[in-house]
Order: structure tokens, then sequence, then C-alpha cells
């Protein structure tokens, strides 16, 4: 009986454990992490500066490599003139450096800025950012995509859960789309619905 409550104790910590590793991005009304950095065109984007126009949707997506984020950011490029007259401004955000934001502009043909997340810190921010097990890194270097090398990372490679919040004037989350399914993503009729 002992051998068997301890074995339920070591499991229950493991999956403890795991489960504090993931992510789960931050909740509607919570204060979003203020950011700055440049983006495609060097010019220098800063999350405070953009609220004083307006709303900002926040987009985290993996990198130009994945068929899912592309068909997003291109959907989000062909609708960007009615978020815009909504009032809100764009801004995606991607670990890829330089060479890979580069490959979705050309891909997307997006006219939003694209800031790469040096460090995953705004992921990390964001709470979006999760360690990407070796079996998976292994897995896209076997299919041309070095992860470490295409973000600029070390050690273990990262990558953000697709996610995009809608924060209003005041700093606050007004919308949460966050999905481990990276095939998931919202439509851009819910983001306008949700812009105010």
């Amino acid at each position: 009986m002992k051998k068997l409550m301890t074995f339920i104790a070591v499991v229950a910590a493991s999956f403890t454990l795991s489960a504090q590793g993931k992510p789960e991005g931050l909740f509607i009304n919570s204060k979003a992490p203020e950011f700055k950095g440049k983006d495609q065109s060097g010019m220098e984007i800063s999350l405070r500066e953009l609220r004083k126009k307006g709303p900002v949707v926040v987009m985290f997506y993996r990198g130009n490599w994945c068929p899912y984020c592309n068909r997003h950011l291109a959907k989000m490029q062909d609708s960007l003139q009615m978020i815009i007259d909504k009032g809100a401004t764009l801004v995606a955000i991607t670990p890829e450096q330089s060479a890979g934001v580069a490959q979705s502009i050309e891909k997307t043909k997006a006219m939003y800025s694209i800031l790469s997340d040096d460090e995953m810190k705004i992921a990390k921010a964001y709470k979006v950012a999760y360690d990407v097990d070796e079996r998976t890194t292994t897995r896209y270097k076997n299919a041309g995509i070095d992860l470490l090398q295409t973000n600029g990372q070390k050690g273990k490679a990262q990558l953000p859960v697709p996610a995009v919040y809608i924060i209003n004037k005041d700093g606050s989350i007004t919308y949460r789309f966050f999905e481990e399914d990276y095939k998931k993503r919202p439509s851009v009729r819910e983001l306008l619905d949700e812009i105010k």
C-alpha cells in the first residue's frame, strides 16, 4: 500500500511539473505587457505609442515555414483596411530573425508591422512561449527547418503558441485567442467584432 501511495505521489508530481511548464497565455482584463521592437522597415514599434491611437491587435505566429501561419497572415492582410477602419493597429510577432520575416512578407504580402521577437522576450511576457521537445525539433530539422538557426536561439528551441490579443487604449486585454492546436486561428470576422 505504501509503494502504491508513493507511486501515485510521483505520478501526480510529474503531472504538476509538466502542467506548470505549459504556457497558458494572458487572460481577458489582464494588463498587457508593454513591448518595443523594430519592424521589417526598421521602424521602432512601441505598444504604448500604438495604444494612444486606438486598440491594438497583437498576433503571435510560429514562422514563414508554417502554412497555417501564412494563411492567417494573408487573411489579415486581405482585411487590413477593415481593421484600420475600426481604428485599430495590427502587429504580428514571430521568433524568426529578419530573413524569416522577409520570407513571411514575400509569401503573404503583409503590409502591417511584423516584429522579430529576439530571445522570445515578448512571447514570454505574454505567456505564449514554450520549449519544443527534442523529437519535434529533430523532425523539423529533418524536414529542412532548423528552428535554432531560423530563430537565432541557443540550447532549446522555442516557439509561441499561436495567439491573438486585442489591447485597448488603457492597456487591458479585451480579447484573447489562445490555441495550442496550431492549425486553428480566429476568423477575421471574429476579430473585427471584438475591436471596440
